[in-house]
């Protein structure tokens, strides 16, 4: 009996060495050199976009999202954040520029919401610092939302039951809890959830086959070719400003039917002319029409002429098919819930 005992006992250490042993044998992932400058350039998105001057609490993205889809921010109770950054299509109305409360354009093509809180700033000229801040801008700009003021959209929202409630239930320390500052953090909030990670990110940690080959190949094309040069970080753009049209004028390749002098619009610095923020190209493929004036709506035509008017640089038709599939890669998941 204490023979079997004590042979059961060596073979429960034995077991259990030889599991440790197996253990200590499993390697990380080995990175290709590839993945490792791709990380190096690029890095993995955040869950989340974080601003420790407004904290994000699940009620106050609630309330963000509430207020982002409530036509009652409009002049004429016809317009919401979702008219021109529509969640369902990758947080874009897919127009040239966007129709507002009077039926007017505006003048430049409407970004994608969506990974926008990584930028470095918002707007096509940057105008301002985060999406706390844009978030006010569209409702009472006249030819968006048309709103006349921010103390006529607080009077508005404070005839409503319910946000009377959520905004001192989210805001409970404020005298004034419906304020167009809270207004605007709550908005912020619900948009810094919207983050939409793509089989990019699982490349680049660690998944050598996360991309097909022609998607490598692409990614190679887009460090070697300069693209990197303005659509870096985790985003692939968004923390750069760039004149449109480095090496000729940009309104000469597109179908601009006006010339937009970007952020020089804004300063009057000379050094800003036709400086635009560097878009990001995450879900490019479903974000189309492409530039500042949403003037190309084929995205093998926009890379194209990215190159020559950027670079300098004549693609081969193998070239842009490789490049297109590596940005279709880009292609993120929708949040859920959202």
């Amino acid at each position: 009996m204490k023979k079997l005992l004590l042979a059961s006992l060596l073979l429960v250490l034995i077991t259990s060495c030889s599991q440790k042993k197996e253990k200590q044998q499993i390697k990380a992932p080995e990175y290709t050199a590839l993945q490792k400058t791709a990380s190096s350039l690029f890095g993995k998105l955040p869950e989340v976009a974080e601003n420790p001057e407004n904290p994000i609490t699940k009620a106050k993205v609630e309330l963000g999202k509430k207020l982002y889809f409530d036509n009652r921010l409009s002049k004429d109770n016809t317009q919401s954040c979702n008219t021109c950054h529509n969640i369902e299509t990758y947080g874009v109305d897919n127009l040239s520029t966007s129709p507002g409360n009077d039926g007017g354009f505006g003048t430049r093509n409407s970004p994608t919401v969506f990974n926008a809180a990584l930028h470095m700033s918002q707007f096509w000229d940057g105008r301002e610092p985060d999406v706390e801040a844009q978030a006010g801008g569209p409702i009472l700009n006249p030819v968006e939302m048309a709103m006349p003021s921010e103390k006529i959209v607080e009077e508005r929202l404070s005839k409503i039951e319910e946000y009377n409630t959520l905004f001192t239930q989210v805001f409970p320390n404020d005298d004034s809890p419906i304020s167009y500052k809270n207004i605007q953090n709550a908005i912020g909030a619900y948009e810094r959830t919207l983050i939409t990670p793509s089989r990019f990110d699982d490349f680049i940690a660690g998944d050598a086959n996360a991309l097909t080959e022609i998607e490598q190949e692409g990614l190679q094309l887009f460090i070697s070719t300069g693209c990197v040069a303005c659509h870096s970080g985790n985003v692939l753009g968004g923390n750069i400003y760039q004149k449109f049209g480095l090496y000729d004028d940009y309104w000469k390749h597109t179908k601009s039917k006006t010339i937009d002098e970007g952020k020089f619009e804004v300063t009057k610095n000379e050094s800003d002319k036709y400086v635009f923020k560097s878009p990001s190209l995450r879900n490019i493929e479903k974000t189309y029409p492409y530039f500042h004036d949403g003037s190309v709506n084929d995205l093998k035509e926009a890379v194209t002429i990215m190159a020559k008017v950027q670079l300098n640089k004549e693609l081969t038709d193998e070239n842009v098919n490789a490049l297109v599939a590596f940005l279709n890669s880009l292609t993120g998941e929708l949040p859920k819930n959202i």
